[in-house]
């Protein structure tokens, strides 16, 4: 279905992509990996066309898709073959509505009436939203835009179905929901559907073959799942604890690693994770009945919270739950229907923009939102003047949370986690007295996640703030010393992260799954107290 030809990508004197050669059978579904920057986005877009014929580079070798070689066939001459969805979901609608998403792909193929609506309805269903169908596109949250965007390349019918990071903004049960109905797809329908995400923990189990791209480390790897994962610097946590457990072969779901793990649990019987007792300080954000009202729809009821110095809290829910509404109602931005706000004994909302940013910063779900000039160097030597430090403090925080960016590269030609880790920089420059993320991790593989869990166990133990709301179980699992939870505007659940992770299937880590019922939530963790036993 799918044939790479010794293929060789570069934009200029940068090469992107190596001796890509590999082909995938009809009704397979791939799952990409990598590091951030390897690749993996580029070599989705080659599937359908867009590079080069949109992007613009040198390609040599030849893509086929279904008997059609994309050199001589665009983008739009592959559009009844191959469906795609790219990592920013909103950026491709075209309409104004879900139902017309949904319909826009078949109504460019000249589609009869009655197909579309009756894909129209499937699809609604097949995603769960159909209670969403009539909602304006920009008013939904970015888990729900990129269900819609899923749905809108599903109803086309295609026989390839590319998805860069679909599940990124989703959270674990909407995951859950999307990665079952694309593996019926495969499974029913014989769909071929190519997957890059940094999310393994959640794709792994459904994939047939992964596709490992070292980028200038070696020639791309296509195998089963478990000797892959194995061997690449990216790998969901249970491959890791079957590394450590030396379990052959390495399993990649929850199920064969608890079939593998009674050993191990004996083994753990006696010991206790060391816990993190993290000194607090006084109370630096206070927020008290926060409401948030767009028209109708009330995204915020009445929330109360309050953060420490030294805490580092995840904000955790479904889509849809509040989540954004109220960090941009704690930072000051965003227009709050009622309530008080207070950082470090000031309101947010009535401090001037250069004030504000070092009492509270902000990274929000689309961080190249932030990115106006030129080069990376550029931006960061503005972050530094506006924050009033030393040249060169931004350049330093971002060669910790994402090595070897090049000055003088565009912040448009960076891949999605190397935009994040640069505004994140930008957003850390002023060290701000709480600093707010939300989805910080989307588009950022493990050990970028890890650098940048280890900056924020640093800003909080010098007397800083941090909340972020997140769908990474387990970047929780690993960061957060408390959670809180939210359900359509309210605030349901908050506690300590340990407690509050392993008491739902839905939020709890792979190693808690595997392990359960012990208090276990990270491999460091059973690595800890292994070595010191």
């Amino acid at each position: 279905m799918i044939r790479f030809e010794n293929v060789s990508f570069a934009y200029g004197d940068t090469p992107v992509l190596s001796g890509v050669d590999f082909e995938l059978p009809e009704g397979e579904l791939c799952l990409v990996i990598g590091g951030t920057g390897a690749g993996k986005s580029t070599l989705l877009r080659a599937i359908n066309g867009l590079v080069p014929h949109f992007t613009g580079g040198t390609l040599t070798g030849r893509v086929v898709v279904d008997g059609r070689t994309t050199r001589d066939h665009p983008p739009r001459e592959l559009a009844d073959v191959v469906g795609m969805v790219g990592q920013d979901p909103a950026a491709g609608f075209v309409t104004d509505t879900v139902e017309e998403e949904l319909a826009y792909s078949m109504e460019s193929l000249a589609l009869p009436e009655a197909v579309m609506r009756k894909r129209v309805e499937e699809t609604l269903d097949l995603l769960g939203l159909a209670e969403l169908r009539a909602r304006t596109l920009s008013t939904l949250s970015g888990g729900q835009q990129q269900r819609v965007a899923i749905g809108a390349a599903l109803t086309a019918h295609p026989r390839v179905l590319v998805l860069d990071e679909p599940t990124s903004a989703l959270d674990p049960g909407a995951a859950e929901d999307v990665l079952a109905a694309l593996h019926r797809l495969v499974h029913d329908l014989g769909m071929t559907v190519v997957i890059a995400e940094h999310r393994l923990e959640r794709v792994a189990q459904y994939a047939d073959r992964v596709l490992w791209l070292p980028g200038a480390a070696g020639a791309p790897v296509l195998g089963d799942p478990g000797p892959v994962l194995a061997e690449a610097p990216v790998a969901p946590p249970v491959v890791r604890l079957g590394q450590l457990a030396r379990w052959s072969p390495p399993p990649v779901s929850i199920r064969d690693a608890r079939r593998k793990a009674g050993p191990l649990r004996e083994r753990l019987a006696a010991l206790r994770p060391v816990v993190e007792q993290a000194v607090l300080g006084d109370v630096l954000l206070s927020a008290s009945d926060v409401s948030v009202r767009y028209g109708a729809t009330h995204a915020v009821r009445a929330a109360g919270l309050t953060v420490r110095a030294g805490e580092r809290v995840a904000l955790m829910g479904r889509n849809g739950s509040g989540k954004s509404s109220l960090l941009w109602a704690l930072q000051g931005t965003g227009k709050r229907a009622g309530g008080t706000v207070e950082v470090a004994g000031s309101d947010p909302a009535a401090l001037k923009p250069a004030r504000r940013r070092a009492r509270v910063g902000l990274v929000p779900q689309r961080p190249a939102d932030l990115l106006y000039l030129h080069t990376v160097a550029a931006e960061c030597a503005q972050a530094d003047r506006e924050s009033a430090k030393p040249a060169g403090t931004c350049r330093a925080i971002l060669d910790d949370l994402a090595p070897g960016l090049a000055d003088e590269s565009h912040p448009r030609d960076l891949s999605e986690g190397q935009r994040l880790a640069l505004v994140l920089a930008i957003a850390l420059t002023p060290a701000p007295d709480v600093l707010l993320l939300d989805e910080p991790t989307r588009g950022l593989d493990y050990p970028a996640k890890t650098r940048l869990a280890t900056a924020l166990r640093a800003l909080a133990a010098q007397g800083h703030a941090v909340l972020l709301a997140t769908h990474d179980v387990e970047f929780v699992a690993e960061t957060a010393t408390r959670v809180v939870v939210m359900a359509d505007g309210d605030i349901v659940t908050d506690g300590p992260a340990a407690e509050v992770v392993t008491a739902s299937p839905v939020f709890a880590p792979q190693v808690a799954k595997v392990l359960a019922p012990a208090p276990w939530l990270t491999v460091t963790d059973v690595r800890t107290a292994l070595e010191s036993a």
